[in-house]
């Protein structure tokens, strides 16, 4: 929904809605388990009416970044991760996506830490390769070297469900504003961060950084996340939600642990947002075509 007042009651009443839901779960490092899981809560989802699905980052695997390469998988093959996610969306007629799959490299590469989109007959229909990786030595003392045992991608993406721009990023992807402004750029309507926060950089940018992006690009986020203790004394912060154009919270889980927030998205009231206050015909084009 817009900013109040923005829209009136005749309006509402010709909205067009779509569900979404951004699940949050609490994966480890055994891959047939975390995708029990992961279609358990997915379940819960499609029972709330939702269309839009989102995994959060590491649904299928969470464990030490050097293991990851043994559980990658091409994007045009059989793997036990990519099967099930096409066989979910197909028999649930959803889109899904899933934030954090290793994808194979090719040889003598790291796998890549890649976002896909699944439709509603269970095809792939798009991809996106993690840009951003989370090298940090935290003053909690947590260490995570994601460069260590991943690639790097080179491109941003921007996917199309029912004809609504929707853009790919993944956990870290987040604290790059320009990543989500050139997918609002391309047309983007619903932002989407699968995400695996550590404990410490949620609880001081978690909220913050969603709402930003969702005000400055004055579309929704779907921010899926992964919740508690994980291997290898990792700790995520959970969270997940929805934020509306308006910069609202509209939907988001609280509790420890798995969890699903739903919320409808508003097509209309994106659209009255950005009438409303056109950010994009305001931007100078210096930023982007000049060194200070």
């Amino acid at each position: 929904m817009g900013p109040p007042g923005f829209l009136s009651s005749q309006d509402h009443a010709l909205l067009m809605c779509m569900k979404m839901a951004a699940i949050q779960l609490n994966a480890q490092d055994n891959v047939a388990q975390n995708l029990e899981d992961a279609e358990r809560w997915l379940d819960v989802a499609v029972e709330a009416g939702a269309q839009l699905l989102v995994l959060p980052e590491g649904f299928a695997f969470l464990g030490a970044e050097e293991e990851r390469r043994r559980h990658a998988e091409r994007l045009d093959g059989d793997g036990p991760i990519l099967s099930a996610l096409m066989r979910w969306a197909k028999t649930r007629a959803i889109y899904l996506i899933a934030g954090g799959l290793p994808e194979e490299a090719g040889s003598g590469h790291a796998p890549y830490n890649t976002s896909v989109l699944l439709g509603p007959d269970g095809l792939l229909m798009a991809h996106y390769r993690k840009m951003h990786l989370f090298d940090v030595d935290l003053a909690d003392g947590t260490q995570l070297f994601e460069s260590r045992g991943t690639s790097r991608g080179s491109l941003p993406s921007l996917a199309q469900v029912e004809g609504v721009g929707v853009g790919m990023a993944i956990c870290y992807d987040l604290r790059f504003p320009e990543h989500f402004a050139w997918q609002r750029a391309q047309g983007a309507k619903i932002l989407t961060v699968p995400a695996a926060f550590t404990k410490t950089t949620g609880e001081a940018h978690w909220h913050v950084l969603l709402r930003a992006r969702a005000i400055e690009n004055q579309s929704y986020v779907i921010a899926a996340a992964q919740q508690g203790a994980h291997p290898h004394g990792r700790r995520t912060f959970g969270h997940a939600m929805i934020v509306d154009a308006w910069g609202r919270i509209v939907a988001e889980v609280t509790q420890p642990g798995p969890g699903v927030a739903v919320a409808d998205f508003d097509e209309h009231a994106v659209d009255d947002v950005r009438a409303r206050m056109p950010l994009s015909e305001h931007r100078h084009e210096y930023y982007s075509t000049k060194t200070p």
